[in-house]
């Protein structure tokens, strides 16, 4: 009954270890990037491309030019891409916060050949 505790709490011990070190390693790689919230990706975007993916399977790929605290955005040279490729250019582009699924930082996602 002894041992059986005992490794019980060994692996605790060891689950928790590895937590916190990816924790601290997590944290080190966020603080490195300038990024303490979830808007300072945004905030670090301006300026350069980004990737949207909105509901209904569309991806728009611009540069940021601003977004407020409900995610609407605001993207210039916004193309619409389908399967990786440019479907159609939209210019200058207003996207509702509440159709994103996602933002990511993109300057590789559109390949201009």
């Amino acid at each position: 009954m002894i041992n059986t505790y005992s490794k019980a709490s060994k692996f605790k011990w060891a689950k928790f270890n590895l937590q916190k070190v990816y924790k601290i390693s997590l944290q080190k790689r966020i603080m490195a990037n300038g990024i303490d919230r979830p808007l300072d990706l945004l905030n670090n975007s301006k300026g350069k491309e980004v990737l949207v993916q909105l509901k209904g399977d569309k991806q728009f790929v611009g540069t940021l030019v601003a977004f407020d605290i409900h995610i609407n955005l605001v993207l210039d040279n916004t193309k619409e891409m389908q399967g990786g490729e440019m479907k159609k250019s939209l210019g200058l582009t207003f996207l509702r916060g509440d159709t994103i699924i996602f933002v990511s930082p993109a300057s590789t996602a559109l390949k201009e050949e």
